[in-house]
C-alpha cells in the first residue's frame, strides 16, 4: 500500500474527541495518521504527481475511529443461537459448560475466532479484548486477520479441555504471552472467569502477576441477581467486597457487566480508576439486569462497551450495541436489599439525563481504548495515532437527511453501511469486501460445526 493516503471529497470525520470535522482528509503514512487537513488544502501540501501519494476517494462518508468491542467470547461464535430465553446460569448451566465440555478444541477456538473477526471487520470494529480458552489459537487467528486485540488468558480452577487447573492456566497463559508478545497488534491480560469460580488464592497470585508484568485484568463481575444473592448466603458479602478486599480494584482492571451496583460501590470504581464494560444486549437477553451507566459516568468512571459473545446476543455489532445502550440508559434497575433477598425494582428516569449519542459513541471507541489501556494509540483520530478508522456510507435513503453525523451514526445507522476498515493503516475490509479472511471458508467451516453440534443435541 503507498503511502500516505487521502480520504477525501465530501467526507466528514469524526475524532470522537473532540470535534467532528466537516469536508477534512485524513493521510496516513504506513500505520499512522499523520495529518488531519481540509479537503482544500490537500493538493496544495500532497501534490498527486508525488509517486508514495495516494488519494482514496470515498464520496458521502464519514471516517471515524473503529469500534473497540471490550469485552467478547469470540470463539463462541460456533454457538450462536444454540439455546435462546434462559436466564444466564440456566444457560451456562444446562447448554453452554456441557457443549464447551464436549466440543471445545484447538480448531473450535481458531476457526470460531476466525469467524468473529470475520463479522467485527465487516461492522467495523478494529480491536476487541477476548476472554476464553486456547488463546494461542486467538492470538494466531488475531495475527492472520491483523485486527487489533487484547488476548484475556482464561483461568478457572476446574479442568478443562485448555488446562488442568488454576496452575495449569496462568502456566500455559504466560508461555502463549511470550510467544506472541513480539507482535504490534496483540496485547494480553489476565482473565479469572469470575469472583465465584475462582479461588480467593488464584486472584491473588493472579494481581500480583498483574502487577509485575503491568497487563491487565479483566472478569466478570456481578453480572446477575443470583451471583450477589449466592454470594451473600455463603460469604455473608457481596462479590465487589471481595473484589476489593483482593486489591483488584486499580486501573488496569476491567469489570465486565456490573449490573447490581450499589452507591459506595460505585464511588469505591471511581477512586480506584477500575473500568466498568457495559453489555446491554447480552443481560437483557439473559435478563441479568442492567449496568447503571449514567450514574457510573457521572461519577467519573469510564465506561466501555462489549458485546459479550455471540452466543448470548446473538451478535457481534457494535453499532447495534451502541444503541442499546443509549436507549436503555433511559431506563434504570435499581437494587433493593431485604436482608439477604435481592429485589429489582425498575424505576423510569422520566425526568433524569440519559446518555447521549455522543457518550454511547465515545464509549465504544475511546472508552474501550482507555479501559484496554491503549488510549494512546487507538480510540480517537489524532495526528501521531495508530490509522485504525471506519468509513460509513451516508449517501443512501436511509441516511438522508443528515443534520447531525453523531446522531446519525448511533440512532439510524446499521453495519451494511460500514464500507471500509483499516488496521494500522492496512485496508481489512475494502468495499464491504475482506481483505485479509476468506469468507466462504469461514462459513464452510461453520456450517460443519452448526452440523456436529445439533446432532449432538439431538442426541440427547
Amino acid at each position: 500500500m503507498t503511502s500516505p493516503i487521502y480520504l477525501t471529497n465530501e467526507t466528514r470525520q469524526s475524532n470522537i474527541q473532540p470535534d467532528l470535522l466537516i469536508d477534512h482528509a485524513l493521510v496516513i503514512s504506513k500505520d499512522k495518521i499523520v495529518d488531519v487537513i481540509p479537503q482544500s488544502s490537500i493538493h496544495n501540501l500532497y501534490p498527486k504527481t508525488e509517486s508514495n501519494v495516494e488519494i482514496t476517494n470515498l464520496g458521502q462518508s464519514l471516517l471515524m475511529p473503529g469500534f473497540v468491542n471490550a469485552h467478547c467470547h469470540a470463539a463462541m461464535t460456533l454457538l450462536r443461537g444454540v439455546n435462546d430465553n434462559l436466564s444466564l446460569q440456566d444457560w451456562l448451566d444446562q447448554v453452554i459448560y456441557p457443549l464447551e465440555q464436549k466440543f471445545v478444541s484447538d480448531e473450535f477456538v481458531y476457526q470460531g475466532t476466525q469467524h468473529a473477526i470475520a463479522e467485527m471487520l465487516r461492522s467495523g470494529t478494529t480491536c476487541f479484548q477476548d476472554m476464553y480458552f486456547m488463546p494461542d489459537q486467538a492470538s494466531k487467528a488475531v495475527h492472520e486477520a491483523g485486527i487489533r486485540a487484547n488476548i484475556g488468558l482464561m483461568v478457572v480452577e476446574n479442568k478443562t479441555s485448555w488446562a488442568d487447573d488454576a496452575e495449569d492456566c496462568i502456566s500455559k497463559g504466560l508461555k502463549v504471552r511470550d510467544d506472541f508478545k513480539q507482535l504490534d497488534l496483540i496485547d494480553f491480560s489476565f482473565a479469572p472467569h469470575a469472583i465465584y469460580s475462582v479461588s480467593e488464592q488464584t486472584l491473588e497470585k493472579l494481581v500480583m502477576l498483574s502487577n509485575e508484568l503491568a497487563i491487565n485484568l479483566q472478569i466478570h463481575l456481578h453480572e446477575c441477581p443470583t451471583e450477589i444473592n449466592d454470594s451473600l448466603q455463603k460469604h455473608k458479602q457481596r462479590p465487589f467486597e471481595l473484589a476489593t478486599k483482593l486489591a483488584l480494584l486499580s486501573p488496569q482492571f476491567n469489570t465486565a457487566h456490573m449490573t447490581q451496583l450499589i452507591d459506595n460501590e460505585i464511588e469505591e470504581i471511581a477512586q480506584s480508576g477500575t473500568h466498568v464494560i457495559h453489555c446491554p444486549q447480552s443481560n437483557l437477553k439473559l435478563a441479568s439486569g442492567v449496568c447503571p451507566v449514567v450514574k457510573l459516568l457521572d461519577a467519573g468512571v469510564n465506561v466501555a462497551i462489549g458485546t459479550d459473545g455471540a452466543a448470548s446476543n446473538n451478535d457481534l455489532d457494535m453499532l447495534s450495541e451502541i444503541q442499546s445502550a443509549v436507549w436503555l440508559s433511559s431506563r434504570a434497575i435499581h437494587d433493593k436489599f431485604e436482608g439477604e433477598v435481592n429485589i429489582l425494582e425498575e424505576t423510569h428516569l422520566n425526568n433524569q439525563p440519559s446518555l447521549t449519542a455522543y457518550q454511547g459513541l465515545y464509549a465504544g471507541t475511546m472508552g474501550g481504548a482507555k479501559a484496554l489501556g491503549i488510549s494512546d494509540k487507538v480510540g480517537s483520530l489524532e495526528i501521531g495515532k495508530q490509522a485504525d478508522f471506519i468509513s460509513i456510507d451516508l449517501s443512501s435513503i436511509e441516511a438522508q437527511p443528515v443534520y447531525d453525523p453523531i446522531s446519525q451514526v448511533v440512532y439510524s445507522t446499521s453495519r451494511d453501511q460500514v464500507t471500509h476498515v483499516w488496521v494500522a493503516g492496512k485496508c481489512l475490509l475494502d468495499n464491504r469486501q475482506l481483505t485479509t479472511l476468506n469468507e466462504s471458508l469461514i462459513i464452510k467451516n461453520t456450517r460443519q460445526w452448526q452440523k456436529k453440534i445439533s446432532s449432538y443435541l439431538k442426541s440427547l
